[in-house]
């Protein structure tokens, strides 16, 4: 089994503040968006993470190169000041929110799709049913 890593980036991105949640796993990324609404708390989303995590819907994977060696102490510091200053999601991870996005959008036409021709056929089998009632002659 390969090395498996998570990361969560909570950003304000006008008028809602956004969590994106990253899955590094075998060389691949999956992401999940979450709306906070209001600014959370840092307990807030560690006890949304602690309760929610598993129910999140990931993305689907995406191929990405995840490189981990020993890093000094004080360039990790730095590095996570750069990253607390920094806004926004890394392009993988729109990527691969962008592809959840669209096969979201694809399930919904095909059902939409399917509950109208459903309709349509109910409609029909309704009229032929009055029609036929018409001719009974009561």
């Amino acid at each position: 089994m390969g090395n498996e890593s998570s990361r969560l980036t909570v950003y304000f991105e006008d008028p809602f503040w956004i969590g994106i949640f990253e899955c590094f796993s075998d060389g691949k990324l999956s992401a999940a968006k979450v709306t906070f609404g209001a600014e959370p708390k840092d307990y807030e989303v560690y006890e949304f993470t602690l309760k929610h995590y598993y129910g999140l819907r990931f993305s689907p994977a995406v191929a990405a190169v995840v490189k981990e060696t020993k890093r000094n102490p004080k360039r990790m510091q730095r590095e996570v000041k750069k990253q607390l200053q920094n806004n926004g999601t890394g392009t993988k991870s729109q990527q691969a929110l962008k592809l959840q996005q669209e096969q979201n959008k694809q399930t919904r036409k095909v059902k939409s799709r399917e509950k109208k021709l459903a309709e349509a056929e109910r409609m029909f089998e309704l009229k032929q049913h009055k029609k036929k009632e018409k001719h009974k002659g009561h």
